[in-house]
């Protein structure tokens, strides 16, 4: 099998330094991003001719089109992309203002529309590639305090399944993966965002919510470390799935959601087919 080129965003820490260190203890190729390029740097321990390390900001259109151009540059080729920068901002929907919604979007959405935008001539030329997009099982169901984090995830699930039609005939795979709680610094005050605007009628949702996430810190069931080799073996696939969960919490909450969903779908059934032309 020959070694891969891999392009990965966010890769300073949490899940996108796992993917990057699997990726290369697999013999591939990876070009390592995020904005502070000297904390990528640190991240890893191995310094080799396959490790490229860039500074990326997934909100600069111009730096994405210039790392593209620099991996290709340097390996010749981009065979997967991984959109995983992005972060968490929980809080009340209506707490939250339109600066916190847009910031939210820029990150999580659009940082992965950009980046699929400059990689996708590269994998057009080549007719071949596989964009893994690190979602959410937050993109799947719902959670309190989830509203504007969910809703991104929500948009990247919905992005990604419909963009996977366009590139089907061209040989390039899109898997969105939707990873439940891993152990990271996720939940951590210097990662995960809340809203600044309280209102009194949402004070004991709030506070007791906030507390449940802050106490889940470091204590979550996903081993980050598993979850690199995973990216890898999904990478290496040769029919790889549009979506995969990653974490037993996920499956389960995705069961359930599902499962609930059918069951709505039933009771209501007789009123969504009454629409149709007798």
């Amino acid at each position: 099998m020959s070694s891969k080129t891999w392009l990965i965003t966010g890769a300073a820490r949490g899940l996108g330094a796992q993917v990057a260190r699997a990726a290369l203890a697999s013999g591939d190729n990876v070009v390592a991003t995020a904005r502070n390029v000297d904390a990528t740097r640190t991240a890893f321990n191995e310094h080799t001719e396959r490790l490229l390390c860039l500074p990326l900001d997934v909100t600069n259109t111009t730096q994405a089109d210039s790392v593209v151009e620099a991996a290709v540059e340097r390996f010749g080729a981009i065979d997967v992309l991984v959109n995983n920068a992005g972060y968490g901002h929980l809080g009340i929907f209506e707490e939250s203002s339109e600066e916190d919604i847009r910031r939210q979007f820029d990150t999580n959405v659009f940082g992965v529309i950009r980046l699929t935008r400059a990689v996708l001539p590269v994998m057009r030329c080549q007719r071949s590639g596989h964009i893994i997009n690190i979602s959410s099982i937050g993109g799947e169901i719902g959670f309190d305090l989830c509203t504007l984090y969910g809703m991104s995830k929500f948009a990247v699930n919905g992005f990604s399944i419909n963009l996977a039609n366009d590139l089907a005939p061209m040989g390039i795979n899109v898997t969105v993966v939707e990873p439940g709680y891993f152990r990271t610094d996720f939940l951590d005050n210097k990662s995960i965002r809340f809203c600044d605007n309280p209102i009194d009628d949402y004070e004991e949702v709030r506070s007791r919510v906030e507390a449940t996430y802050k106490s889940y810190s470091h204590h979550q069931p996903g081993d980050p470390v598993k979850i690199g080799p995973a990216i890898v073996k999904l990478a290496n696939a040769d029919t790889p799935p549009l979506h995969l969960l990653l974490g037993s919490d996920a499956l389960e909450m995705a069961r359930n959601g599902l499962t609930a969903r059918l069951a709505e779908i039933d009771v209501w059934q007789n009123l969504s087919a009454s629409t149709d032309y007798e």
